[in-house]
């Protein structure tokens, strides 16, 4: 049995004059959909300081803090179909924080390189998130929920 891919998500929440969920989508890869930041947890490292350190590396966005753990999912990649064990989180952004930004991506992941446009779009979401990134976004507020528990 292959183990699954220990990752983390992200659900940063800025409020304003509603709450309001940072995403990004890739430049030059519509394909992609709009996600939340994510990726993997390194050897040694706490699922906490993973996810801040994948919002750093993803957005740039650093005035963050974390605000609770909310799940873990176990789903297999949509392309690959291999394990995956992802813990999502709840975040906090300072309302002050920039409305859109686009962020050249640094760390060592596959992303690396690339360069995302980021930004907040109000909640509840409108549109689903890619890979079902939104599923669990009704554990932070039941009025924000994408999918009913009983329908994942």
């Amino acid at each position: 049995m292959t183990r699954p891919r220990i990752r983390v998500a992200a659900y940063v929440i800025r409020h304003r004059s509603g709450p309001e969920l940072l995403v990004f989508d890739h430049v030059g890869m519509p394909q992609a959909g709009t996600q939340v930041p994510a990726g993997g947890v390194h050897a040694e490292e706490e699922p906490e300081q993973a996810v801040l350190r994948e919002v750093v590396e993803e957005t740039g966005l650093r005035t963050i803090s974390v605000v609770e753990r909310l799940v873990v999912d176990d789903k297999p990649h949509p392309d690959t179909g291999r394990p995956r064990r992802t813990t999502y989180f709840h975040l906090h952004a300072p309302a002050t924080t920039a409305d859109a930004w686009n962020h050249a991506v640094c760390g060592d992941g596959d992303d690396t390189g690339l360069t995302f446009a980021c930004r907040f779009l109000p909640l509840p979401l409108t549109r689903p998130l890619a890979d079902d990134q939104d599923a669990w976004l009704g554990r932070i507020a039941p009025q924000w929920a994408t999918t009913p528990d009983d329908q994942r």
